[in-house]
């Protein structure tokens, strides 16, 4: 049995528990530490689960081989520092940090000290984008051509008044990095790397806040293939993130859980079932399964020595595409992929 320390009682916590619940044959959640106690105090009795008097406390225990961590972005590198110098194998809640260079650094503590990291990147575990996953590797659609986002989600004034949200400081931004980043990362599964973008991003008139509610962009990958990227919290009242792909012999629809495969050939499949995404005013609005899915690949990673699907390394790709954004948004220029670093 892995035992299970949380760090954080954020608003998805109560998912990530469910999740755990549903994963009782391999883990057990031995212990859980908020810097607020008695916010921490509640948690622990509405989910009947082990407090844990400090972060010392919790890590300095034989009994926990896996850490979640589900702070905010800005209080990560102090608890991946002191869990990977205590031997702990790290899950992180996404983002792994507010930049591509703060989250290199957590990636290298955990290489340096010989501990797995993991990114919560649950849509990539939903059976449809399994499917597509599989058809594109397969060979059965062809070359790739043209690849469309849109995250048309909303959220009202109230979620940004929470204090630090979608604040740089604690947040390292806006849509991108909070909202649209699960459909980024999954674009990428799909497309291969991106070369080149140019972007314009902002903030609109339905919100007050520091960082953007609205990106909108044009990109190259090194495939060749063309793309775009709009994704914005100020579309109400909320939509599902979908992922439009053309292929050299049928086009693919990705959304709210359901594929739709239409062959040059006149053929239509459709794969996965329709479920809320979180794009309305309830951020918590879907099911838990993706993130039991993600957890049980990450903890019998851990049981079997091997890598999770999503590693931290996996997950750096998507965050230089975010800071790629940011630039050329910010020069008002085409920025490269290379100048945010590389992948090696």
């Amino acid at each position: 049995m892995i035992g299970i320390g949380v760090v954080g009682i954020g608003m998805v916590a109560g998912i990530h528990v469910r999740a755990l619940q549903d994963l009782s044959d391999i883990a057990e959640v031995r212990g859980v530490y908020s810097r607020n106690p008695a916010r921490l105090d509640e948690f622990c009795k509405k989910w009947n689960l082990p407090v844990a008097g400090s972060l010392e406390d919790l890590l300095g225990r034989d009994d926990i081989d896996v850490v979640l961590v589900l702070t905010p972005p800005n209080a990560r590198r102090e608890i991946v520092a002191a869990a990977a110098a205590a031997g702990k194998h790290i899950l992180l809640e996404k983002p792994l940090e507010r930049d591509s260079a703060a989250a290199q650094e957590l990636v290298d503590i955990a290489s340096a000290a010989g501990v797995t990291l993991g990114v919560v990147f649950q849509n990539r575990f939903r059976e449809a984008s399994l499917k597509l996953q599989s058809l594109i590797e397969s060979g059965e659609l062809g070359a790739l051509s043209i690849a469309q986002v849109n995250v048309p989600w909303w959220r009202p004034q109230t979620y940004y008044d929470e204090p630090g949200r979608g604040t740089y400081e604690r947040d390292g931004g806006g849509v991108m990095i909070n909202q649209a980043i699960h459909t980024l990362d999954l674009l990428q599964v799909y497309t291969g790397p991106v070369s080149e973008v140019m972007a314009l991003m902002g903030t609109s008139s339905i919100h007050k806040m520091e960082a953007e509610d609205f990106v909108s962009a044009g990109v190259r990958f090194e495939s060749g293939a063309l793309g775009s990227i709009v994704a914005t919290t100020a579309a109400y009242p909320g939509g599902p993130e979908t992922i439009e792909l053309g292929f050299e012999k049928a086009s693919a629809h990705l959304g709210a859980g359901v594929l739709t495969v239409s062959h040059h050939d006149g053929r239509t499949e459709t794969f996965g079932e329709q479920t809320g995404t979180g794009g309305g005013a309830d951020p918590m609005a879907f099911p838990h399964d993706w993130h039991t899915s993600n957890q049980r690949d990450f903890l019998e990673a851990v049981r079997d020595g091997r890598q999770p699907i999503v590693t931290g390394a996996e997950a750096l790709k998507v965050h230089r595409l975010i800071d790629a954004l940011t630039l050329s948004s910010r020069e008002k220029r085409a920025v490269t992929l290379s100048e945010v670093g590389t992948d090696e």
